[in-house]
This record gives C-alpha cells, structure tokens and sequence, in this order.
C-alpha cells in the first residue's frame, strides 16, 4: 500500500535533514589539537617520562597533527617543576622545532592598586619559547571563587592577552596564536548565559585565534552542548574559532563532540587514545574515525589512517602500563572481534567502518549464544594456524549444536579460550 503524499513528503524532509548533516560532517576540515603528551597521562595510572615525550612527539606530528600541546606549565605549584617543564626546556635547548605547539597557562591579574602582574605559567611560555597557548579561565561562580571576581577576569583578560602579544615569539617569528580556554564553560553558560556570552563578545573584539569550552566532568547532554555552540557563535563570528574538548562522565562524549561541529564548532582538543583526565575523553583517535566513517575525505589526506588504531593503543598502553579495556569502542580490543557474522562492517556499506580503515583488523571471539561457523572458523585458524577454510562445515555446524546443547545442560564453558576450544572441535569430531 502506498503513502498519501503530505506523510511521504514529511518523511523525506525528516531524513534529508539528517542527510544535510551527514553531508556537513562529511565536508568540514576540523581544527584538531593534539593533546596526546598532556591529556592521556593526567588520567593515567603511571604518566610519560621525559624520554616518552621525546618519542612521542615525532609520532604524533608523523601521524599527521600539525597543532599539538606540549603540555601544563602549572599553576598551583609553579616552582615544583614537572616533566612538562623539562620536556619545554628540552625542546628549546636542543632547538627543536615547536612551529604549531602550545602549551596551558592561566590568566594574570590585576592587583587591587591596578597593577597588572602576568602568571608564571605566561612567564614560563616565554622563557621556554613555547609559540602558542591554550589561555585558562574560569567563568562560572564555583570556578571563579577563590581566584577572582567576574570585574577582575574582565579588567584582567585584555591586559593578559595584551602581554601574550608583546612577549611571545610566535611560529616562524610572527604573532602567537592564542585560544581563551574556558574549563568549566559548558557550567558558565548554564548558570548564567547572558554574563557568558558578554564575556565572550569582549574576547570577540581581543587579537586572539578563538575560544575553548569544556564540559569537564562530562555530565551535559549532546543536545545541550550543541546549543551552547550556537550560542557563543551569536558573539563570536568567524573566522575566530571555537573549539571543544569532552569529558566522558555521562558517556555522551563523542555525540557531544559531533553535535558541537553540527552547531558552529571548528574542531576540538584531546589526546589520540581514549583515556583522560577523568574515565574517558572523546578522544582524537575517536572523532577522526567517526569522520571516516560518514566519507570525509579530509581525514584520508591530512592523516596516515592506517596508524591511527596501533598508535592510539600504543600510546595508551605506554601511560598506562596494562592493556587498553577490550570493550572500548574503535579502539579497544573486542571492538573488531566478531562474534557473528551479520555484525561484519563492509566498506561498500553506508556509515560502516572496517577496521583496515584505520589500521585495524577482524578477528573472532566465541559466543556460545550466537556465533555461527564462519566465526568459529576463524577463531579455530586464529589459535591452530590453519585456513579457516580447511575446516568442514559439517564439523563446524555439530560445534554450534554442541555448544547449545552443553549450555541447555547447565555447562558454563568459555569456548573462546583456546584449549576449550579445541576440545570442543574434537567432541565435534568425534560425534559426527
């Protein structure tokens, strides 16, 4: 039976407006800053030596990212040095090229006679001649309190802005680029959004590259952050960007993120694997997957895709000392461990995502449940080193069954481990 016309054209209008996104993700160059030396080790159980860092850096610029954070200079304890420091005080001994770096600092203040005194996290972005900077404020009540007052951030920002244009050499001599990091953003803007946006529209007018938000504990919907997104761009017009970094508290992260560039948002900030700060991030690695995965072709030609998985593992094995968590989405090592078939991903099939896209590959987990012969195959020529096709179908049918028929009698057995697996091709064998 057919659809009247008013009910076909509604839903047409429904899924073109989904398509017109798709089409929009598929077509944005997103401004991405690597924060791979910095991101990952803050949540990490053991961190980055300074012989770490010194390894990473050329994978990360290899791998593609031309805009990468070198780390903290820390503002609680500026005088107990970290690695961060050494690794900054390295890079300009050894006069290693930092064009396209960054690194955290926090704003200076005005002093109750007027007197304007730069933080030592901006007095050491210039001695250690770091060209650019994530600039860190608080806008929300809770994250002001203790440090400033809102006539003290405003009175405060233009002059700290002013001093980062005077002292700072920027890439290749010129001017340092400079983005306004608002940590608790995403809070400043549902708290109070007119004095937010006040504040934005006075760093509109300021000689900076753009504004940060963060949702720092990861608890705002997608939804939400996206109208936070289109809220700031009614002050703050391009081509000042305006970037995002999420938090995985809620598990809204990547949908935020991609939300966020649906609504005006220019790229964002992370590091390449998952772990963050608290449990998670939307991680680089994550967004420029899912990029891939709706066909833009930005993603191909900017970075070398088949790194992208074994170095985002790499890298968080390398903080972590220990595996990265097998369920992991993307990333994690049951994300392509096919446990049934019908769950293959092709790449002749819209919003699929091979793992040989991003430098990944199949491999099988048995699940007595569900997985069929041609799972099991794989799974038996992953442990024996045979052809998956060397196996009968007729044997591999009899496992199925007989794996049914030993949980139907109460038998808990982990088919997937090797050796039970082998038993069970054998009893197979042996009852056909």
């Amino acid at each position: 039976m057919a659809l009247d016309t008013a009910t076909s054209g509604r839903i047409h209008s429904i899924l073109g407006s989904a398509q017109a996104k798709i089409e929009q993700l598929r077509n944005l160059e997103p401004f991405l800053i690597d924060l791979s030396l910095r991101e990952n080790p803050v949540g990490a159980r053991v961190g980055q030596t300074l012989a770490d860092k010194l390894a990473i850096l050329p994978k990360v610029r290899a791998f593609g990212f031309d805009k990468i954070l070198l780390g903290t200079l820390d503002y609680s304890m500026p005088n107990e040095l970290e690695v961060d420091d050494d690794f900054m005080l390295y890079l300009r001994d050894q006069q290693i090229d930092t064009t396209g770096c960054y690194a955290f600092t926090d704003i200076g203040l005005f002093d109750a006679q007027g007197h304007f005194t730069p933080s030592p996290s901006m007095l050491k972005l210039r001695d250690y001649r770091v060209p650019n900077t994530l600039h860190e404020i608080y806008l929300s009540k809770d994250g002001m309190a203790g440090q400033y007052d809102l006539p003290t951030l405003v009175r405060s920002l233009p002059a700290s802005i002013a001093w980062l244009q005077q002292n700072i050499r920027g890439d290749n001599g010129g001017a340092p680029k400079i983005l306004i990091n608002v940590v608790d953003g995403c809070d400043a803007l549902a708290e109070d959004p007119d004095t937010a946006c006040s504040v934005f529209a006075l760093l509109a007018q300021q000689p900076i590259e753009g504004i940060s938000i963060e949702d720092d504990r990861g608890t705002y919907l997608p939804f939400q952050v996206g109208a936070f997104v289109a809220a700031i761009r009614c002050v703050l017009p391009a081509p000042l960007k305006l970037l995002v970094h999420m938090h995985a508290g809620g598990g809204f992260e990547n949908a935020s993120v991609l939300e966020a560039l649906l609504n005006g948002a220019d790229g964002a900030w992370g590091g390449l694997p998952k772990r963050a700060a608290i449990i998670g991030h939307a991680s680089l690695g994550e967004l420029i997957a899912n990029l891939v995965r709706v066909g833009n072709p930005h993603m191909s030609t900017r970075y070398q895709l088949d790194q992208l998985l074994p170095l985002a593992t790499q890298l968080q094995v390398l903080d972590e000392e220990e595996t990265v968590p097998d369920d992991l989405p993307i990333l994690g090592y049951n994300a392509y461990r096919l446990p049934l078939s019908f769950f293959r991903q092709r790449a002749d099939r819209f919003m699929d995502l091979i793992p040989e896209a991003i430098g990944g590959s199949y491999r099988y987990r048995i699940c007595p449940v569900v997985s069929d012969p041609a799972v099991i195959a794989g799974r038996l020529a992953e442990v024996t080193g045979q052809p998956a096709d060397s196996f009968s179908q007729a044997v591999l049918q009899q496992m199925v069954r007989l794996m049914r028929r030993e949980l139907r009698a109460g038998e808990r057995i982990v088919y997937d481990q090797p050796a039970q697996l082998l038993a069970l091709y054998d009893r197979a064998c042996n009852s056909l």
